[in-house]
């Protein structure tokens, strides 16, 4: 059983074939497979399936290291995509792929770099929490968006205490993602996310959208370049919310699960 390992930012994910899978991916394989010392360990686990759907290459699934269901990753939408081109699904510079939140379109820049129509944005209003006023947006999974007022404001918040209790507010039915991020300049924000099922991460590509498309709620100016621990991602917002996502991805290495692994995921439920 062969796998990819990518990354993307700092982001890492296994790369599987669905119909090479010799079982289901259950919740209790994906976190054995992400495990640091038992499994390959990642930040999640990206199955591409082949799909007779006209216009689409291939459909992706993303899985969180904690077993859940995630419906879109910007970085692991990138990373499955450049795997798809490298791997010979396409030879097509743009094409299609579906996902839980629905359709991306991704055109190939470079070998490691896309830029990806992640579709129209949502915006679910405003709200105050632990001390903070949010903006919802959802851009394909759900985006509690705070704007605070520095550099220094935004290290200083202690994301491992806040993170867990508005990712877990009962206001939001699914769980929420969590993205703080402050102004650095015209176009430039940093951002800090929190992201369901992983917990605080050096990048998330919907994280560093949610952020952006607050900022430019907000009024702010459209492209927008998101400064994360992982390094920066850049994110296009129209006037309708309509966003891309650019930003680059690479292949870490390439394995066999040995037989002793597969024996214990097919032991698992």
């Amino acid at each position: 059983m062969r796998f990819e390992k990518w990354q993307a930012l700092g982001n890492d994910y296994v790369i599987v074939e669905h119909e090479a899978l010799p079982f289901e991916l259950t919740a209790e394989r994906v976190r054995e497979l992400c495990a640091a010392h038992t499994g390959i360990g990642a930040d999640g686990v990206l199955a591409l399936s082949r799909t007779d759907e006209p216009g689409f290459v291939a459909a992706l699934r993303i899985f969180n290291p904690d077993g859940s269901e995630a419906e879109l990753s910007g970085n692991g939408a990138r990373e499955a995509i450049l795997y798809l081109r490298r791997a010979g699904w396409t030879d097509q510079r743009q094409f299609s792929i579906r996902t839980a939140a629905g359709e991306l379109r991704p055109t190939i820049l470079s070998d490691t770099t896309c830029r990806v129509d992640m579709g129209r944005a949502r915006d679910d209003g405003t709200g105050e929490i632990e001390g903070f006023r949010y903006q919802q947006v959802n851009v394909g999974n759900p985006q509690c968006s705070i704007r605070v007022a520095s550099e220094a404001a935004l290290a200083a918040v202690a994301l491992a205490e806040v993170g867990p209790q508005i990712e877990r507010d009962p206001r939001f039915a699914n769980r929420t993602n969590v993205s703080l991020w402050t102004e650095l300049g015209s176009g430039r924000i940093r951002a800090r996310i929190w992201e369901r099922g992983v917990g605080e991460t050096a990048s998330s590509g919907t994280g560093a959208c949610g952020a952006a498309v607050a900022h430019v709620l907000r009024g702010g100016d459209s492209p927008v370049t998101v400064v994360l621990d992982g390094g920066e991602l850049d994110v296009e917002v129209g006037e309708d919310l309509h966003f891309e996502l650019t930003g680059w991805a690479e292949p870490v290495y390439a394995g066999e699960m040995s037989p002793e692994l597969l024996s214990r995921l097919a032991s698992l439920s």
